[in-house]
């Protein structure tokens, strides 16, 4: 398909809106994993390949000249992809964060790099009819935004239709950025059927999530209920890790419960022990004190049991001092 060569006003205005939800939309999720400073739930896979799609994507956009805000789009929506990848490696996967963070620069960098390439490289074959390797590029595109959201079901999957980690504020907005894109590529004057897909892979897999969580909140309103009568969190629900095949893990309250007596009875102990220490010390010197004044109290009773010996004049004279001495010996 050639060129776009104009671009009709409502075809700018709804690209305008989507690239502004689409801007904006992994920013909550991005407040979300700060926040919570975990991502249990949302797979690094998924960021990754949507920061890698925003390669081919970009590429397609701009070689196709479609209207600016939709050529912004995917360039803004990679690098959020990006920041989210990082926070999985920080938080999930415990990289420190100077590594994660290079390692999202690096690829924030290649990406960069490999797109511009593809644009130059491309676009003069593009104008001159070679239309292939942009249809390819564009497949790439859609296989990899598609793609980006597959790793939700498999955690679906585990947590038997439960969304766990990602944000909903996100999910809406990132579907309607698609809805009102698709709706952009429809006012334009000839529509783009790989740029629709790619918009309408979107929409359809992201309301598959929608719907696979209200199908679980439906299926577990009953035990919902009795964890919120009990004054407890689903998770921790004896009924609710059954349902959930949870049985015999640790919840995440009994994970975080177990780290602290470990290190509050290492505390105890070594208090315990310099404790000892303290009191066998005090214990050995009182007993030293003790013992002293029992060999005094013998001394002195053992100089009064002399005959004669009743006074310190005495002690001094012949008969009590040979008796002291030969005690003394």
């Amino acid at each position: 398909m050639a060129p776009q060569t104009s671009i009709p006003v409502a075809a700018n205005i709804l690209g305008t809106i989507g690239t502004v939800l689409w801007c904006v939309q992994l920013i909550p999720q991005v407040w979300h994993n700060w926040r919570n400073k975990k991502t249990d739930g949302l797979p690094a896979l998924m960021m990754f390949l949507w920061a890698a799609c925003a390669v081919p994507f970009g590429v397609y956009a701009v070689v196709q000249n479609f209207n600016i805000p939709i050529q912004i789009q995917p360039q803004v929506f990679g690098s959020l992809a990006l920041v989210n990848w990082a926070q999985i490696l920080i938080y999930n996967k415990q990289w420190k964060t100077w590594k994660a963070v290079a390692a999202a620069a690096s690829l924030f960098i290649l990406f960069g790099t490999i797109e511009a390439v593809l644009i130059v490289t491309l676009r003069g074959p593009y104008d001159q009819g070679v239309a292939w390797p942009m249809m390819l590029i564009g497949v790439i595109a859609a296989v990899l935004v598609a793609g980006g959201l597959i790793p939700p079901y498999f955690e679906m999957w585990v947590r038997r239709g439960r969304v766990v980690g990602i944000n909903w504020l996100f999910l809406s907005m990132d579907c309607a950025g698609a809805v009102f894109s698709l709706f952009a590529l429809v006012a334009q004057n000839t529509f783009d059927v790989l740029g629709g897909i790619i918009y309408l892979s979107v929409i359809v897999l992201e309301v598959g999530i929608f719907s696979s969580h209200v199908i679980w909140l439906l299926r577990t309103r009953t035990l919902r209920k009795k964890a919120k009568d009990q004054g407890v969190k689903f998770d921790d629900l004896p009924e609710a890790r059954k349902y959930q095949g949870q049985e015999g893990q640790n919840t995440q309250s009994e994970v975080s419960d177990l780290s602290k007596p470990a290190s509050s009875e290492l505390k105890e102990s070594r208090l315990s022990g310099e404790l000892a220490v303290e009191l066998g010390s005090s214990r050995l010197a009182l007993s030293e004190y003790v013992l002293g004044i029992d060999i005094l109290k013998d001394l002195d009773s053992w100089s009064i049991s002399v005959p004669g010996c009743t006074t310190e004049k005495d002690v001094e004279r012949g008969p009590c001092a040979a008796g002291y001495g030969s005690m003394a010996g």
